[in-house]
């Protein structure tokens, strides 16, 4: 094929969103379609451009994809996890043999790496791979050299190598390879991503990688401590989560990908490639009902880099290492998840006031286990003191809320709650520990405890909508927010007070359709265009707020119904689009499978990552 051949071929586009698979090397991860083409991976981390951005637009923006070659006819594939890990396998069934791709990212050593394996089960097929590299976001065609069955692509600083025992070749601008594999045999295709000013990356045995692999995963889950009636479920999302946290830093990042659509077509397409405080202290709180301290000790130094200063300074999210300057910038080359412009790189929430990491924040904190002689403890008490004296100033003005509104700021009423979790949950730490002695935190404390009640006063007058017995998004508003479902998750009120009724009631009625929840009604002014999927994390919120009010069978019916959403690998993405039947939104997402593993262990009758709160409701 000439090179202009390929370029007027028909370019293919990505698939749909549940048609991906995740692997990573906790630094990056890559996604990888059902048909066996690698569209998406951000190198050298998740923050990095992307060298294969085919989802975000068509092959001539990267891919790289191995399956059988146009002369097998394929009668039948397989598609799944390696039990307990991130290995993906897909099994090719054809009417000459069948063959077994796996791929997986090595846990990193001095340089990240793709492997990707193919090995002859039964009978001989031919297959084919096509290698299409483009540095930047899929803007820069990269210099290529070929040496037997070695390549290397150059732009500027970065390198890729590829080495196989599969024979390369050019097809104008896409390395290719056309091999077969028979029953017993394998052949191996290392990518490795390294400087171009340094020497290349070393190469290595690719069947003790995975064995590497194998091991790093199995040996993580086996440490899990929880239990639920849906194992599977919770220990993908936690596998999940795990794949989506930086090591280096411990802090972890809310979704993999940018600007996949939360509506086909439309423009809320976002940079998920950032650390949420609200999400990864969420997130660590499910990893330590789960048992996984270290993770949390990581998050906690990373967070300590993140906000250090003034609690003036804090944002509501930042860099993998902490970074703050977040500049939201579009690449306008390409043309966007199925012509969803535009393609947002950075993210500008970070420059908006939300009320609610703090309490957030300070409940992720009171739970993270420290060990004697932390020299991080001062530390830890300091901030937490810093950001109480911030938040007593500031929680009567309007934010933008968790659902980061680009219109106008309001007092929203999670906002206003979450702020009385931050001094409930302090209050709740003090009487905990040993400084009782301390007169000045003593005094403090018994501050916080008239900032903590005025907050619960002031929501519950003016968040409360008495005629219509429910509480609504924002003061003087008429508007519900299926985030007042938090209201008797984190303890604000128990779950069979009369007013969490009423406002279960109203949510049910006006934002659920189906088993699936709406946000807020995206009419209204929230500085968009109107449309939106339903956001998973709500539908979630509702099963666990149901079975709290007494109704079980049908909160674990429900449950069962959304869990049949996720894709035939155990991923879900940020929204579901109730149209078209279909996953909306970045990919996969920490939000939803980290609420997904929480409602899983309300539903089993356990004490979830919130039950101080819970508890604390039902006393009062």
């Amino acid at each position: 094929m000439t090179k202009e051949e390929h370029e007027t071929e028909e370019p293919l586009h990505a698939a749909r969103i549940e048609d991906y698979a995740l692997i990573g090397d906790c630094e990056t991860a890559a996604l990888i379609c059902r048909n066996g083409s690698l569209d998406w991976l951000c190198w050298p981390t998740f923050a990095s451009g992307a060298c294969f951005a085919a989802l975000l637009g068509t092959a001539d923006h990267g891919y790289f994809q191995i399956r059988p070659s146009a002369e097998e006819v394929v009668t039948e594939d397989e598609w799944r996890y390696k039990p307990h890990t991130l290995i993906v396998e897909k099994v090719w069934k054809t009417e000459r043999g069948a063959v077994l791709v796996s791929d997986f990212m090595p846990p990193r050593g001095n340089n990240s790496d793709v492997v990707r394996i193919v090995k002859g089960l039964r009978g001989s097929v031919k297959m084919r791979m096509d290698l299409v590299l483009r540095f930047d976001y899929g803007r820069t065609i990269p210099w290529v050299e070929r040496v037997d069955h070695h390549m290397r692509a150059i732009a500027g600083p970065e390198l890729v190598v590829l080495r196989t025992e599969a024979p390369l070749h050019g097809e104008g601008l896409t390395t290719v390879s056309d091999f077969e594999v028979r029953e017993g045999e394998s052949v191996c295709f290392v990518l490795s991503y390294g400087s171009s000013l340094q020497e290349d990356p070393a190469s290595f045995d690719p069947h003790d990688a995975y064995r590497d692999t194998e091991i790093f995963w199995t040996e993580w889950t086996s440490q899990r401590k929880g239990h639920t009636d849906w194992e599977d479920c919770v220990e993908r999302s936690l596998i999940t989560l795990k794949a989506l946290t930086y090591r280096p830093t411990g802090g972890l990042v809310a979704a993999p990908t940018t600007s996949l659509p939360e509506q086909i077509g439309g423009v809320r397409n976002w940079d998920y490639r950032c650390c949420w405080l609200r999400d990864t202290a969420f997130t660590l709180l499910v990893l330590l009902h789960e048992g996984y301290t270290e993770e949390a000790q990581a998050w906690r130094g990373w967070l300590l880099r993140a906000i250090a200063g003034s609690a003036e300074q804090i944002q509501s999210l930042y860099g993998l290492g902490g970074e703050r300057q977040l500049t939201e910038w579009q690449a306008d080359w390409l043309p966007g998840y199925e012509n969803s412009k535009p393609v947002n790189i950075g993210n500008k929430a970070a420059e908006q006031l939300q009320l609610d990491v703090f309490g957030e924040v300070i409940a992720a904190l009171s739970h993270t286990p420290t060990v004697k002689d932390d020299v991080w403890r001062p530390a830890v008490r300091s901030l937490v003191i810093n950001m109480l004296e911030h938040l007593e100033n500031i929680w009567q003005l309007p934010d933008n809320g968790i659902w980061e509104v680009r219109g106008p700021q309001q007092h929203f009423v999670h906002s206003k709650v979450m702020a009385w979790v931050a001094f409930s949950r302090a209050i709740e730490g003090y009487e905990r520990t040993d400084d009782k002695g301390d007169a000045k935190l003593q005094e403090a404390v018994e501050r916080w405890r008239h900032v903590r009640d005025a907050i619960h006063r002031d929501v519950c007058v003016n968040g409360y909508d008495a005629e219509r017995n429910t509480f609504v998004q924002a003061y003087g508003s008429h508007a519900l927010d299926a985030a007042l479902l938090r209201i008797p998750l984190v303890g604000f009120l128990p779950a069979n007070d009369p007013r969490v009724a009423g406002t279960l009631k109203a949510v049910q009625q006006e934002l659920q359709r189906g088993d699936l929840v709406l946000r807020y009604n995206t009419d209204g002014d929230d500085g968009l265009p109107p449309g939106e999927g339903a956001f998973l994390a709500c539908s979630f919120w509702m099963t666990g707020v149901m079975y709290l009010s007494g109704q079980q069978a049908e909160a674990r019916a429900m449950f069962e119904r959304l869990l049949k959403l996720r894709n035939p690998l155990g991923l879900i993405a940020e929204e579901y689009d109730m149209q078209e039947m279909r996953q909306v939104g970045n990919f996969p997402q920490a939000f939803s499978h980290l609420t997904m593993a929480h409602a899983a262990t309300i539903l089993s009758g356990g004490k979830g990552p919130w039950s101080e709160g819970l508890e604390s409701a039902e006393r009062r």
